[in-house]
């Protein structure tokens, strides 16, 4: 038996695991042992008579930056023997946390996630650690939890068993370079808007027309660097 999708997450705020991830498909997957998920508190791994985990940054400045010794004894409870799970934390300067990259991440056997708090984290663990800091987004949250919840999700709802249908992801917003269509349904007539004639057709061939068209639409309208990027594949293919 396949072993389920591991993630070991370091966090000050272990009991706010798995929150918003026992609802749902990705909650039923955990339930069932599709993934499983484990939590490690910095705080057990603190210094001193109050478990210190953070100090003063050196050269000055606002704020606190957790340890270096703390959180690396945190990293090596939390890493197996021999293991191949790729080390992540969750950063606002990390790479930008990609469909992609999530794909690459679901077909691995799980992930080690860092919570960051406060200013930051000593520089020496990312380096020591081989930690690859990771962002969701172009904004600054007050730690990394949120941003693992969302990384989590991401990955597990593409782990084979968790949707119902095969195809359900195939046409979502960044799969094919693209964002997602807009959705129609029940009751036909909604204070005076009405779905769209070619979604009631029949014509499976037009529909699937609206959708592209649309889908192209939206992408140029609210994600130029996506359509952008569109473009350049399309050149490259010499496609018209």
């Amino acid at each position: 038996m396949t072993a389920p999708w591991h993630v070991s997450v370091i966090t000050l705020h272990p009991d706010r695991f798995p929150g918003i991830l026992a609802a749902s498909l990705v909650g039923k997957a955990l339930e069932s042992g599709l993934w499983r998920l484990e939590t490690y508190d910095l705080r057990a791994f603190g210094r001193g008579r109050h478990n210190s985990v953070d100090d003063t940054p050196a050269g000055g400045g606002p704020g606190m930056v957790l340890r270096a010794d703390v959180l690396a004894d945190a990293v090596d409870a939390a890493t197996l023997p021999d293991d191949p799970r790729p080390r992540l934390c969750l950063s606002a300067r990390g790479r930008p946390l990609t469909q992609a990259r999530v794909h690459k991440l679901a077909e691995g056997p799980g992930v080690l996630l860092v919570c960051g708090r406060f200013e930051g984290i000593d520089q020496r663990v990312i380096d020591t650690r081989g930690l690859d800091e990771v962002s969701i987004g172009d904004f600054v949250l007050a730690g990394g939890e949120v941003a693992a919840m969302a990384l989590m999700e991401a990955c597990v709802r593409l782990l084979p068993g968790v949707m119902g249908a095969d195809a359900s992801g195939d046409e979502e917003s960044f799969e094919a370079g693209l964002l997602e269509y807009p959705h129609y349904t029940r009751p036909q007539d909604f204070e005076g808007q009405t779905i769209p004639d070619v979604l009631t057709s029949g014509d499976h061939a037009a529909v699937a027309r609206w959708r592209r068209d649309e889908a192209e639409k939206l992408t140029r309208e609210r994600r130029p660097d996506l359509w952008a990027a569109q473009e350049e594949l399309r050149d490259s293919k010499g496609d018209k």
